[in-house]
């Protein structure tokens, strides 16, 4: 595949990629920044151009992991997986990670605690639960009990039936019972823990009704 550099153009449909043309045909196509050091009439060899297509296929894997954080930000593991899955070889995962943790976009730590705090403040669950989900998305269990330390499950739990009050607030004291016990308990949160916090619920919905009623009849 030796040969001349003949013409650089740059892709229509993406201005930050360049084609590569050797000899009069299409070669391969490259970044930009890699593309800018060339110039017509240099020749290549086979061996500079392998290097090039490496430089090529470490920068395609690259931005598809930018792409992939741009959602929300995701562990190490996340990323791997979706590079492998891409058909990417281990060698340009490896050095994409490397280079998104020396960057700090990725970030096992900060991950979790990002999780965790999603968690609270939109879908709250119990220690247990959270461990589990860090845990399947590769965190390491350090990592992971470190983000965890000083999170209370009785405070998660109260938490979590507070936001669900207001499905169940006309609902009789079984029911509520049922279906607040119920939600808890998928959420990880420890039986005796879902009982008291659903107990101490009704009391306290029970005392506000019985002062509504006593305001009423003033």
């Amino acid at each position: 595949m030796a040969g001349t550099v003949t013409a650089l153009v740059v892709q229509k449909r993406n201005k930050q990629r360049v084609n590569v043309y050797l000899d009069g045909e299409f070669g391969f196509g490259l970044p930009l920044t890699e593309a800018a050091r060339l110039h017509k009439g240099q020749f290549l060899s086979d061996a500079e151009i392998a290097a090039l297509q490496e430089r090529n296929t470490a920068e395609s894997a690259h931005e598809r992991a930018l792409r992939f954080l741009s959602y929300r930000p995701r562990s190490a593991e996340e990323v791997r997986r979706n590079l492998r899955d891409h058909d990417m070889p281990a060698w340009a995962v490896d050095e994409v990670l490397a280079r998104l943790e020396r960057t700090g976009l990725v970030d096992d730590a900060a991950f979790a605690r990002f999780w965790i705090a999603n968690r609270q403040q939109f879908r709250p669950r119990s220690p247990k639960a959270l461990r589990y989900e860090l845990r399947q998305k590769g965190v390491a269990t350090d990592v992971i009990e470190a983000a965890l330390a000083g999170l209370d499950a009785e405070t998660l739990a109260h938490d979590a039936a507070c936001k669900r009050l207001k499905r169940l607030q006309d609902a009789d004291p079984d029911t509520f019972r049922r279906k607040m016990g119920d939600y808890l308990t998928r959420q990880g949160f420890a039986y005796s823990l879902v009982r008291d916090i659903v107990e101490n619920l009704l009391a306290e919905r029970e005392t506000m009704q019985a002062r509504e009623g006593a305001d009423s009849d003033l």
